[in-house]
């Protein structure tokens, strides 16, 4: 019978099968860079997007209003608000609605409802978005107001 031979170890196998500390802080590092970078332009390219899709859909509110206007002769009241466009509550002469594709009215990007507020002397409503921030006229891109 043969004599068996210990197998050797080899020193190379164990360094070749995972990172070192130091590689991976230069990972975390660079990964820290990176999101520093980026991170701020990814943040204003989404509150952009919000205030662009709050003043879209003010128009289409807008629009929407001006089509029921048309039909009834009058703007909703503050108590029929925005919903006047979706359903009717109560019977409204000349009602030809839904003026929105949409089932309910949608809320403002951050999860608000729109306020409503019916035409004045002026003869103007308005719809405000009170955004991220809750107060109509708030900082920035953080809300927004319009009226027809």
């Amino acid at each position: 019978m043969g004599r068996a031979w210990p197998r050797k170890r080899n020193p190379n196998r164990d360094r070749n099968g995972g990172f070192t500390l130091v590689e991976l802080l230069v990972v975390l590092v660079i990964l820290g860079l990176v999101t520093s970078l980026v991170g701020p332009r990814v943040l204003g390219y989404l509150t952009d997007a919000r205030s662009r899709t709050v003043e879209l859909q003010i128009n289409g509110f807008s629009a929407a209003l001006d089509l029921f206007y048309l039909d009834v002769g009058r703007y909703p009241s503050r108590s029929e608000g925005l919903d006047a466009l979706v359903e009717q509550k109560t019977r409204i002469p000349g009602w030809n609605g839904p003026y929105l594709q949409q089932a309910k009215v949608p809320a403002d990007p951050w999860g608000v409802p729109y306020r409503y507020e019916e035409p004045g002397p002026d003869g103007r409503f308005k719809i405000i978005s009170v955004g991220a921030d809750g107060a109509p006229k708030g900082g920035g891109n953080e809300a927004a107001l319009a009226t027809n």
